[in-house]
């Protein structure tokens, strides 16, 4: 598995993981001490998101033409000036909501070049595919860590502008990793992007176990993943401060470790059914919020919900990146993570007004029997629940 360019990849994706980790929480808490509240978190989570969603399909289109690691290290360097621009901000005043946004859209347009390459580059660099996208999630998840709690730390000694410095010198660094690969890829998307969009829509609907999923994972972004965390800050935060909401998800990232360790050593016959199994230890991270437990049981919910999401996360990645022909794996891979996160803006920009209008514990309890019921469906789609391993 630990071959050269499989070295430098792994070591690309973890220093970034690490700043993308600290800024979920640099967000929440910056855009909240400068008087935006639930809503302009939301805003701003949301303005990250949807150009990631709307222009994902053709990041894939543009790996296949202009090759996986070309796309990656110019969508590190765009995000290496966005992250530095916001962090200037933060750092010399008051930050104006409309200039965050734009950066951070600008930011979300670079993730949606890079994202797509991931997939299509695993396989070609590491004989162990599983293995692989579990050493990944095991790093990630180690970055969810330390990440949360290091950020909460740095925003109340030094402010958010810090933390987001430290994002832009992690995509510095990734580039650079990515720059040192020694794996050519061979330029395979002459045709019109609208023939190759064609091409990719047509492998991604044939397969029913792969459109299902993407389907529930549609609702889950506006009613679960897309609330989750501009009410769970407001909800922590409110009781027990600060620091608390970055200790929570610092249980989660604990919980993620777990599960991609698991990960690397378990290997289904059926893994997405395994997956899905596990994902209803999700529901736990909205619930233990929902009904205002102690600190600590809400830290308890989110280990067990990282738990379950790595493992599914690990599963879920391996099926497509095994299952899919290579020729066609970026845009497949593009197709998918669209359909994975095109709602979540929706949710994510509701979350304030849904919240203010319900109550937030009560939008967080549905979020909780939404991811039951979604993981419930899952295993009841026979392609999804028979969905067979293929050999490493």
């Amino acid at each position: 598995m630990w071959t050269r360019d499989f070295r430098l990849f792994f070591a690309a994706r973890t220093v970034s993981m690490l700043g993308s980790a600290m800024v979920p929480v640099a967000t929440a808490l910056g855009m909240d001490a400068a008087g935006y509240g639930a809503t302009g978190v939301g805003l701003a989570l949301a303005a990250w998101m949807l150009p990631v969603a709307g222009l994902i399909l053709f990041g894939g289109v543009f790996a296949d033409r202009f090759t996986p690691r070309r796309m990656m290290v110019g969508a590190d360097v765009a995000r290496t000036l966005t992250q530095a621009a916001i962090a200037t901000l933060f750092l010399t005043g008051h930050p104006v909501l409309w200039q965050v946004l734009v950066l951070t859209a600008i930011s979300g347009a670079a993730a949606a070049m890079f994202t797509p390459g991931v997939a299509g580059t695993i396989p070609r660099i590491t004989g162990d595919v599983q293995r692989a996208n579990a050493a990944l999630k095991v790093a990630e998840s180690i970055m969810q860590l330390a990440g949360p709690g290091l950020a909460g730390l740095l925003v109340s000694l030094a402010g958010a502008g810090v933390v987001f410095g430290i994002e832009a010198a992690g995509f510095a660094a990734s580039a650079l990793c990515l720059l040192l690969m020694r794996a050519r890829v061979r330029v395979t998307g002459e045709e019109p992007v609208l023939v190759r969009l064609r091409e990719g829509w047509q492998e991604f609907k044939s397969r029913t176990w792969m459109w299902a999923v993407i389907l529930i994972w549609a609702i889950f972004g506006i009613t679960l993943f897309g609330p989750l965390i501009p009410l769970g800050v407001e909800l922590v935060k409110g009781a027990y401060g600060q620091t608390a909401y970055g200790l929570v998800l610092s249980a989660g990232g604990a919980g993620t470790i777990i599960g991609g360790l698991i990960a690397l050593r378990v290997r289904p016959a059926r893994p997405l059914a395994a997956g899905a199994a596990g994902m209803l230890l999700f529901a736990l991270q909205p619930l233990s919020m929902a009904v205002q437990a102690p600190l600590w049981v809400i830290m308890a919910g989110h280990v067990l919900g990282g738990v379950g999401w790595a493992f599914w996360s690990v599963m879920w990645a391996t099926s497509i990146q095994t299952q899919v022909p290579p020729e066609a794996l970026n845009r497949v891979s593009a197709f998918e993570i669209a359909g994975s996160i095109v709602s979540m803006p929706i949710g994510q920009a509701l979350a304030g007004p849904v919240g203010g209008i319900f109550g937030a514990a009560q939008v967080m309890a549905f979020s909780s029997a939404v991811a039951l019921v979604g993981c419930v469906v899952l295993l009841a789609v026979p392609q999804i629940r028979r969905l067979a391993r293929v050999p490493a």
